[in-house]
């Protein structure tokens, strides 16, 4: 089988999104071909391959539930729908959303996107609490200032993976230091790692972009026509409640639990850790403090005699109903993933972007690749695992700048954490901030793919100055 064939998943996908614009029959056919592919790669003959295709598609859906970090991202997103659920039917949003504005925090639009911005620049332990927490905070002020949440979805996005990558002092600096362990660098693996922070382009630019927007106002493709098409939603009903069942609440039915969920993530990153907050475990820590988030709503409610027991459960389902779609989504792109892994898409990319080039072209080629990678696998860290095992021999070989690789493949695996629609955080930052997916996808890509051709000529540049 061709190498290039490998590719041929991403392209299906690509092709029936833009067909048909629909998310999760475009990643079921991009899944389908993956697994006849690597049926074939096995030697199957073409009817054979397309008869046991559907049943591989099935298994590959089971083997992502068999894992525990896949299964308790899953039951998280889940979840969150729960969660979400009780702060809106309790009143507690609308509540906190007054009271933000009564105290002039958020006394506008400009206001409102600036603390969403700052709320995920602030957290930044882990990428999915960050974009969970500033979209929940955020929602309701979007909704009153008549505000796209399109535009929410891409600051919160914006502001998980790149502030993760620029501030090391979590598990994604953990992670890459375990990966530059085995090589003998002519620096401290530490020191590397903290030198690629000026050299790390996409998330630099990317938050100097968003930052640029929510000052000046400005919008531009797609993101404009989801501003105009929600001016006019607005313009045309002066209702702008949560409906009628959304009684009146109390602030405490939001804040608690967002404290709740914010405050035992950090205790359970250091527990699970044993003590090493880089250390420890982003997914069991996400799930129990959002469990945890949900037990803390559902006694406020309860005890407050707000809604009976069946009621809030009743509630709580709906939420996670909301979230179906979306968590199937995170399913079927979780399982793309590990079959394209299989099938060698990612190693076949960099190894046509590394192959025989000038010397000062090589951090530029690494970005690319690194972008490529991660767009149509959906992973950075699967990224920067098959990068940097590439990038880190051509750095000792050849004499190149460690800092310098280093930051273009860490850039270029965030660029797809950021905006690939089969990549976990964009999914979760379009759950949070209720925006659906494939929009979310189409209006986040212009400013995306902006920063990655600035981050491109940045290493054209530096590879020319520096080696």
């Amino acid at each position: 089988m061709s190498d290039w064939l490998t590719l041929l998943p991403a392209l299906v996908a690509l092709i029936v999104v833009l067909w048909k614009k629909e998310v999760i029959v475009a990643l079921l056919l991009s899944l389908f071909c993956a697994e006849l592919l690597l049926l074939s790669q096995q030697g199957e003959s073409v009817v054979t391959a397309t008869a046991l295709g559907g049943l591989n598609t099935l298994e590959a859906l089971i083997k992502v539930m068999s894992d525990p970090g896949n299964a308790r991202l899953l039951l998280f997103a889940l979840l969150v729908g729960a969660l979400m659920a009780y702060m809106r039917y309790s009143g507690g949003v609308n509540a906190l959303v007054t009271r933000l504005v009564a105290r002039g925090i958020a006394k506008n639009g400009r206001q409102s996107k600036l603390l969403a911005f700052f709320t995920g620049v602030a957290i930044f332990i882990e990428s999915n609490l960050s974009v969970l927490t500033a979209g929940i905070l955020s929602r309701g002020l979007f909704d009153k200032f008549k505000m796209s949440r399109a535009e929410l979805a891409y600051i919160i996005d914006s502001t998980s993976a790149p502030i993760c990558i620029l501030i090391l002092l979590n598990g994604w600096g953990a992670y890459v230091l375990g990966l530059l362990g085995s090589y003998q660098l002519p620096e401290n693996p530490v020191s590397i790692l903290i030198q690629t922070i000026m050299f790390n382009f996409y998330p630099l630019f990317t938050l100097a972009l968003v930052l640029f927007t929510i000052i000046s106002g400005r919008h531009y493709g797609p993101m404009k026509t989801a501003w105009q098409r929600q001016q006019q939603l607005h313009n045309a009903t002066t209702d702008l409640g949560e409906g009628p069942e959304i009684s009146q609440g109390k602030a405490r039915y939001m804040l608690l639990p967002l404290l709740t969920m914010i405050l035992s993530m950090v205790g359970f990153m250091y527990w699970t850790g044993q003590g090493d907050l880089a250390a420890g475990s982003g997914s069991k820590s996400v799930l129990y403090a959002t469990a945890l988030a949900c037990l803390v709503a559902y006694a406020l409610l309860r005890f407050d005699n707000k809604f009976s027991h069946q009621q809030l459960v009743d509630i709580g389902y709906k939420g996670m109903s909301e979230l179906l779609a979306l968590t199937t989504i995170l399913l079927l792109a979780i399982a793309l993933g590990a079959s394209l892994k299989t099938l060698g898409t990612g190693t076949f990319i960099a190894g046509l972007v590394a192959s025989s080039m000038p010397l000062f072209l090589i951090p530029a080629m690494m970005f690319l690749a690194g972008a490529l990678i991660s767009f149509t696998t959906g992973t950075s860290w699967g990224t920067f695992a098959i990068l940097i095992p590439i990038g880190m021999p051509l750095v000792l070989e050849l004499n190149l700048p460690p800092a310098l690789i280093l930051a273009a493949i860490l850039g270029g695996g965030v660029f797809g954490d950021h905006c690939s629609p089969i990549s976990d955080t964009t999914a979760v930052s379009s759950v949070a901030a209720g925006c659906d997916l494939l929009e979310h996808v189409r209006t986040q890509m212009p400013y995306a793919v902006f920063c990655a051709v600035a981050s491109f000529i940045a290493y054209l540049l530096c590879g020319w100055w520096m080696i």
